[in-house]
């Protein structure tokens, strides 16, 4: 259902973010009761545009570090951002992966109203992994993967916040980042697997950040965004690191209507970006993340296979994290 004013108005329901710190004075943080009466205006996120987003990505092919489909689709990335009115950086660098594999990597940073120094960190991984590694076929699993749930849906989503803020000042300081070399991590066959050789490009930005001395009130981090039916558990690094931040996020999402995606269920530690955020330059960040560490692989079904592709790309599910997190910066005071 389209707006014609792009606009939702928040009344009452919603959460009035104050600092996005630890709830005082309540014993059962889970589900938020905080309301306000202030009219909030959030932009309505457009899950069909967040959608072709993802399809644009996965249309250059593998986004593997060091080949056309990764140079040309950072190209787009960063073009599309300066279209939407942001302050744009790359951060361009080569880092030597585990395997000895020099990496040329660019991370993209988005800035709106960077003279505001009160900032909100908001950040998903563009690249996509060379090996399908957990494909069932094993003359698979030397080949990369497409990467739309894995890499691209978070983009998705946070390229359709962009474009909103284009249009709908978010009135204090965001930065989007795109990390580059997240999923070239260990192929699990092979030996001296490591829990580092993920999250490139954080784990640099986060020791050489793109503006001396940077701080952020609070990061959200976007993983594996798109897939239908997905289960946004609280996850342990997050939950270590930023429990108000995720509570508050949920609360919001709750509050929105998605508590079916976004479950009230603490799952173990996962190694993402937001690790290196939180514990190299220590501005708590959480991960949106799509985990149960019931099923299988404890991810989606696809994961690190060759169909990891736009045949399970969800707009039900972009929506459900677009509009949280557009409803979370604009009521975040």
């Amino acid at each position: 259902m389209k707006n014609t004013k792009s606009l939702i108005f928040i009344l009452a329901l919603l959460i009035l973010i104050n600092s996005c710190g630890e709830r005082k004075g309540k014993k059962n943080p889970s589900v938020g009761t905080e309301v306000t009466s202030e009219r909030i205006f959030i932009p309505d996120f457009n899950a069909d545009s967040a959608w072709l987003f993802v399809d644009k990505q996965v249309a250059f092919g593998p986004r593997v570090p060091n080949t056309e489909a990764h140079r040309k689709c950072a190209d787009w990335l960063t073009a599309t951002l300066e279209r939407f009115d942001a302050e744009v950086i790359v951060q361009q660098v080569k880092l030597r992966a585990s395997n000895g594999t020099m990496l040329d990597v660019r991370n993209i940073i988005a800035s709106y109203n960077p003279e505001n120094k009160s900032r909100i960190l908001l950040c998903a991984h563009w690249d996509s992994r060379p090996w399908a590694d957990y494909d069932p076929d094993p003359a698979n699993r030397r080949k990369p993967l497409p990467g739309a749930n894995d890499g691209a849906s978070g983009v998705g989503v946070l390229l359709e916040i962009a474009r909103q803020f284009s249009s709908h000042n978010p009135g204090h300081g965001v930065d989007i980042i795109l990390f580059d070399a997240e999923d070239y991590g260990d192929h699990k066959d092979d030996q001296g697997n490591n829990d580092h050789s993920w999250a490139l490009g954080s784990q640099h930005w986060a020791r050489n950040p793109h503006v001396p001395g940077y701080s952020a009130r609070f990061g959200i981090l976007l993983d594996m965004v798109g897939a239908e039916n997905a289960s946004f558990t609280m996850e342990g690094t997050s939950m270590y690191y930023a429990p108000g931040i995720m509570r508050k996020v949920w609360d919001v999402a709750h509050n929105l209507g998605y508590q079916n995606f976004f479950l009230n269920r603490k799952t173990g530690p996962i190694t993402d970006d937001h690790l290196y955020i939180n514990e190299i330059i220590r501005i708590p960040t959480i991960d949106i993340i799509d985990y149960d560490p019931d099923r299988e692989k404890g991810f989606f079904d696809q994961w690190h296979t060759v169909n990891d592709d736009m045949q399970n790309i969800s707009k039900e599910t972009l929506k459900a994290v677009g509009q949280t997190v557009l409803a979370v910066v604009y009521t975040t005071k």
